[in-house]
């Protein structure tokens, strides 16, 4: 496996893709910006919320095109549905309720054994500090242990709770409330399998309820609904419905499907001048911002207070210090 460091150097690569693991994604593009490249970085973006912060003054420090791989802003359908939403099809809005569910199995007991020779994996964990090399761990179980991962809320929130940010037209929460844990399976996972998080923009709310060991396939849930004075709006997997307030459908636009394409397409016309970035990192962070703290709720005393305009947690000094940020591995410490 090469080293990606080799392309920053690269006077002819004026962008690259980042689909790293979460640890990675903020010290990569920190390089990449600093390098003179334009970055398309896969969701969430950043591990942590220093991270959310470092990644959008890197790419202001250095002038570039940073771009966040939350995919469903491209997609045509959402992008009608959002303006309906702000035409004020179904009134005020109040609320938004994000749900998902997964059949992920158990990740089992892993055990230390020999890194295998296709792996360079002190190379994988970079900027992190080095833990044993474990037989459950690469491609994608670091996702469900904290020390590499964000669970769940990491992993699948930056998609639904962007779209019902997005949606609602609001910004930071004033208090996040998050509870869940790991009920299906005895194994290495340390992130939950199950839990329920919301946010309280003050004026209106949202909340995000997963399940990723319980594909609910016998329930009918849109991945995002809104709630307005005159009825809702409910996002599909392939489309959106509009109800009123009886429960009548007024419309219904299906049959539409969302890839990447569209969305690193804005990308490359974003480098060229010829079009907003329809998640340019800074919007992208503020999605993910709300993952970090949910994650940090649920971690501690399952509800903590944020201040909007500070962009910090209110009255939990301990959990700020601990969850705040992270470790890193000695000469890789993330610098703007």
């Amino acid at each position: 496996m090469g080293d990606f460091r080799r392309i920053l150097d690269d006077p002819s690569i004026d962008a690259i893709t980042i689909a790293a693991p979460n640890f990675w994604h903020t010290p990569a593009t920190l390089m990449a910006c600093a390098a003179g490249k334009h970055v398309y970085v896969e969701k969430p973006g950043s591990h942590n919320a220093h991270e959310a912060e470092l990644i959008v003054a890197a790419a202001r420090k250095h002038g570039r095109v940073v771009q966040m791989g939350n995919h469903r802003r491209s997609v045509p359908y959402i992008i009608e549905a959002v303006e309906r939403l702000r035409a004020g099809e179904i009134g005020t809005l109040r609320y938004a309720r994000c749900a998902s569910s997964n059949h992920r199995g158990t990740i089992g007991t892993g055990h230390e054994l020999p890194v295998p020779a296709w792996l360079n994996y002190d190379l994988w964990q970079g900027p992190i500090p080095h833990r044993p090399y474990r037989d459950n761990l690469v491609h994608y179980n670091w996702h469900w242990m904290w020390h590499w991962g964000g669970g769940e809320l990491a992993n699948t929130g930056p998609h639904f709770l962007d779209l019902a940010r997005w949606g609602l037209g609001v910004d930071a929460p004033i208090r996040v409330t998050c509870s869940g844990r790991r009920y299906h399976y005895v194994d290495d996972q340390e992130t939950p399998d199950q839990a329920a998080v919301t946010f309280d923009f003050g004026d209106k709310g949202m909340s995000y309820d997963w399940s990723s060991a319980n594909l609910r396939v016998s329930e009918a849930i849109p991945i995002v609904r809104f709630y307005g004075d005159k009825g809702s709006l409910s996002l599909e997997k392939d489309g959106y419905k509009i109800h009123d307030l009886d429960g009548h459908e007024l419309v219904k636009v299906m049959g539409q499907k969302g890839t990447d394409v569209a969305h690193y397409a804005n990308f490359i016309e974003g480098i060229r001048g010829n079009a907003r970035l329809h998640s340019e990192i800074a919007e992208g962070q503020k999605s993910s911002l709300l993952c970090h703290l949910g994650n940090i709720a649920q971690r501690t005393c399952g509800a903590i207070d944020f201040d909007p305009k500070t962009r910090r947690i209110v009255g939990n000094p301990e959990a700020e210090k601990k969850y705040w940020s992270r470790e890193y591995r000695a000469g890789w410490e993330p610098k703007v």
